[in-house]
């Protein structure tokens, strides 16, 4: 059996202006924004390339055993891309505060690319919750 991540849930406070951000900035695919009930909204997006989304929910209780997290808790998911420079022009192009591609060095975090897998940066959303992006050799089907 297999055990797939999907979606993730993501706690902002507006869902409108995380809606924008992620599509507009981020450019992630808007997959889905619908009142599921009265007073209960779900807007989905994805990643381009993923298979897992984001879920932004409004109005909707914890799952039983859950607890509700605060906006800007999420932090350090993990985005994968083949071209980091070219993820990070893009993102700075669409207005994205997008932090400098750094790698980790012999004395911790420095600035530039590295080796195969040593390349990041990050980024944070309207209400910060943050997120890291990570140069990959390739795409996650050719590995």
């Amino acid at each position: 059996m297999n055990l797939t991540i999907e979606v993730i849930p993501v706690p902002v406070t507006d869902m409108d202006r995380a809606k924008e951000f992620y599509t507009d900035k981020a450019g992630f695919k808007l997959d889905l924004d619908d009142e599921v009930a009265p007073g209960m909204r779900i807007i989905q997006l994805t990643p381009p390339g993923s298979r897992c989304s984001i879920a932004m929910l409004e109005g909707m209780p914890a799952a039983p055993g859950m607890k509700q997290m605060t906006p800007g808790a999420l932090q350090g998911i993990q985005l994968c891309v083949t071209d980091i420079e070219a993820a990070r022009e893009g993102m700075v192009k669409r207005g994205v505060d997008v932090s400098p591609i750094r790698h980790v060095g012999a004395t911790g975090w420095e600035d530039g690319k590295g080796d195969t897998w040593n390349s990041f940066m990050s980024f944070e959303d309207p209400d910060g919750n943050g997120w890291v992006v990570q140069e990959a050799p390739s795409e996650l089907s050719e590995r």
